[in-house]
């Protein structure tokens, strides 16, 4: 749960809770005023009871609580408290008992009973104080536990995923490094046909290019993960650095015969980005529809405003595959063996356009006989 949410979570149990309490300590109010006290001043014979000014029933308990208890405290002390009361309560209460049962032979033990009494109602008034503040803490315990269980799951979900991304580098980097230690140890001990030499040595250099695309792949990804490191963002045309993009691979579209279509508009369109980043992002786009689109199919190159989209008409793209595409090492078993891929440039593109404040879109059902779609949306 963010932040915010769970601070307005909180708030709204909080003004819950506080208007609850004061329902609830009105209706004791009401209680107390029109059937408890009527029926004390029966029993106790009041001659006047009358709350005035900023009077409230916790004064009128505490000044009761100060007339029984008058003869029980130091001399004055009731008088003294009484005073300061009615200095800060704007004479909120003013009240005359008249009942000779105080003085006769059992007034000690009538005063210490209705002390406890009127100890027992204040009690009771302050109940539903005691209760909302329960109530909150048993809120916040339990979305404190519910917080700590999501944490728990998170971490959890943070070590599979870690785990898989060690296996899938750990795999990666195992299978070109076994086929250079065979090739270099068949070449040193002169067990290779002169005429197969050179095949051999093609693939030790094919399998070393593969393992350093890896390693820089899987450096820019950690690097952009690094807790301080920030864009250089500069006001640049999108327009003028996709076509740039694209003038880069377009020797890999030709090696494929693929028809690249491109549709930039000639006006720039202005953006503040980080051009090394987004252009790395955009590349990495475009290298994926050379590497997974059709031999001999078609790719589109669009810019409209701000969205950038580059569709092929290659295979579709698995759904199970598609909820975790832009995740590291997110490929298909058939990729794995047979593009080539290291399956981390589509998460870097994903963290590039995230830390520019866009995001990162796949189109399973893209339009224009285009199979998939992949779309970058800079706001």
């Amino acid at each position: 749960m963010k932040k915010k949410t769970l601070k307005w979570y909180l708030i709204q149990r909080f003004l819950i809770i506080m208007l609850a309490i004061y329902v609830s300590g009105e209706l004791i109010s009401v209680f107390y005023r029109h059937v408890v006290f009527p029926l004390l001043g029966m029993i106790l014979d009041y001659q006047q009871v009358q709350v005035t000014g900023k009077g409230n029933i916790f004064v009128f308990m505490i000044q009761m609580l100060l007339y029984f208890a008058a003869d029980l405290l130091p001399l004055g002390t009731a008088e003294w408290i009484q005073h300061g009361l009615s200095l800060g309560m704007g004479e909120a209460l003013q009240i005359n008992i008249n009942s000779p049962l105080y003085s006769g032979r059992w007034g000690i033990l009538l005063r210490v009973l209705f002390i406890a009494v009127f100890l027992f109602l204040l009690g009771f008034s302050l109940l539903p104080y005691a209760a909302g503040a329960l109530w909150y803490y048993r809120i916040v315990t339990a979305k404190v536990n519910e917080l700590l269980e999501e944490e728990k799951e998170h971490q959890l979900a943070y070590e599979r995923k870690r785990n898989l991304l060690l296996s899938d580098i750990a795999h990666d980097i195992k299978t070109p490094i076994t086929t250079i230690c065979g090739y270099s140890k068949a070449l040193s001990e002169g067990v290779v046909e002169e005429e197969k030499r050179q095949v051999y040595l093609d693939a030790i250099y094919a399998k070393s290019m593969r393992m350093d695309e890896l390693v820089t792949f899987l450096f820019e990804y950690v690097k952009l993960g690094s807790e301080g490191y920030v864009l250089h963002r500069k006001q640049e045309d999108l327009s003028e650095l996709l076509r740039e993009s694209v003038a880069l691979v377009y020797e890999d579209f030709e090696e494929k015969r693929m028809n690249l279509i491109v549709d930039i508009p000639e006006e720039p369109v202005i953006c503040e980005i980080d051009r090394l980043q987004m252009g790395r992002a955009i590349g990495n786009l475009l290298t994926n529809a050379v590497r997974y689109g059709r031999e001999g199919g078609s790719v589109l190159v669009r810019l409209r405003e701000d969205v950038i989209t580059v569709a092929d008409d290659g295979e579709q793209i698995d759904p199970d595959l598609a909820e975790h595409i832009f995740e590291p090492f997110a490929r298909g078993d058939k990729a794995r063996t047979t593009k080539g891929g290291t399956g981390l440039g589509l998460g870097i593109a994903a963290q590039i356009v995230k830390m520019h404040g866009g995001r990162l879109e796949l189109d399973c059902h893209a339009q224009e006989g285009y199979t998939k779609a992949f779309r970058i949306r800079m706001q």
